[in-house]
């Protein structure tokens, strides 16, 4: 065993040693190489493409680390914003909501660019030590062969004037198997080397795509929140400059004659409490523009039944034209919610949803709408101050 060891290590020191002969004598000019210009154009192309590779992908695993180091310091302002923003303070609620949006948004958006851009990336170029590995050995055997042709022709020179066949036949015999082995990875690089060059194309598309669309879905949607808290901030100033800010009271609708029942009080979870609207954008206007548009509703006499408009307001901007039977408005989903009630409506930001009467009146809440979702054609209770009214 020992010596099979032995034998093993010292035919490699021997070949390492004829390869950097060889080398040098290639070097020094006194022995011909083999030449190959259309494998030196592919392996030109390999470089560039590795290289360019490694350096995006070391830009962009630098750019996640600065992703989530803005999505911390992002979640720690919103946590000291939320504490600023006095309890007593209107619009205190929602704010709370927009913040758990805002780091909802930042969750998503890193988990894209890690799972969706960084993976494959990595992915792409964690198969260049490979091929190089490939390449490197192909060099080796080239070395070897043109060591083998050499080794040959003067095997060949000298033999000639000793007529020592034998040697020649074992020495050809060499030199066809060191050719052998050389041209099949070299024949195997000739395909791979292009393949590869070829896929950076359809590789980078579908990788930039992915990360250009999670950019401007985060940036597109964050503007969304951030315009509701600026919304937020706007009603507050105007009820500071009329000193009559304070703390909406948010309770359920009182039972009739009085007395509390189950089947006429909705209880809802603290977390469904908190994501009661303040309907912010459409109640900006202050009590006199209210109560102007009340007055006009009742000198125009319009078209509406006394319950609709006593449960509803029709917001400013709405299309009340051409709607289905029965439906007072129709709203698009700005935020995903999920339900935590069987009454109520689950659904995705982009979801058209028909606004309608509830059944009883009694059951309407504060910033809640009754609604029936036009692709599955659900009916339920949903937040408005998740929608926008189209």
């Amino acid at each position: 065993m020992a010596e099979s060891k032995g034998a093993l290590i010292a035919k490699s020191m021997q070949k390492h040693a004829g390869r950097a002969k060889e080398k040098l004598l290639q070097n020094l000019g006194k022995v011909d190489r083999t030449l190959d210009d259309i494998f030196e154009e592919h392996l030109q192309n390999f470089n560039r493409q590795h290289q360019t590779a490694t350096r995006l992908q070391k830009e962009f695993n630098n750019y996640i680390r600065c992703i989530r180091a803005v999505q911390t310091a992002s979640k720690s302002l919103m946590e000291a914003i939320t504490e600023v923003y006095e309890s007593g303070w209107s619009g205190h609620d929602l704010l709370y909501v927009q913040a758990q949006n805002m780091e909802m948004l930042w969750q998503d958006f890193s988990h894209k660019l890690g799972d969706q851009v960084l993976i494959p990336l990595n992915t792409y170029t964690n198969q260049f030590p490979e091929v190089r590995k490939k390449i490197e050995k192909r060099g080796r055997k080239l070395v070897d062969y043109d060591g083998q042709r050499h080794s040959f022709q003067n095997l060949q020179a000298n033999a000639a004037k000793r007529r020592d066949d034998v040697k020649i036949t074992k020495g050809r015999e060499q030199l066809e198997e060191a050719k052998r082995t050389y041209e099949v990875l070299n024949s195997e690089l000739h395909d791979e080397l292009p393949a590869l060059y070829d896929s950076r194309v359809l590789f980078y598309v579908n990788n930039l795509e992915t990360l250009f669309s999670a950019e401007q879905l985060f940036h597109s949607e964050s503007s969304k929140v951030f315009s509701e808290l600026e919304a937020i901030t706007d009603k507050l100033a105007m009820e500071s400059q009329r000193g009559t800010y304070k703390k909406p009271s948010i309770k359920a609708m009182p039972a009739q004659n009085g007395n509390a029942s189950p089947a006429n009080t909705v209880q809802r979870s603290p977390e469904a409490v908190q994501k009661l609207n303040n309907n912010v954008e459409e109640k900006r206007q202050n009590d006199d523009d209210v109560n102007e548009n009340v007055e006009k509703k009742e000198t125009d006499n319009q078209n509406e039944t006394p319950k609709a408009e006593e449960v509803y307001d029709i917001p400013v901007g709405a299309t009340l034209a051409g709607l289905p039977a029965g439906t007072l408005y129709r709203v698009r989903a700005t935020y995903r919610y999920t339900r935590e009630d069987c009454d109520e409506l689950s659904f995705e930001v982009g979801d058209i949803i028909r606004v309608v009467e509830y059944d009883d009146p009694d059951e309407q809440e504060e910033g809640w709408l009754m609604g029936i979702k036009e692709s599955t054609n659900e009916k339920g209770m949903f937040p408005a101050n998740f929608t926008r009214p189209i």
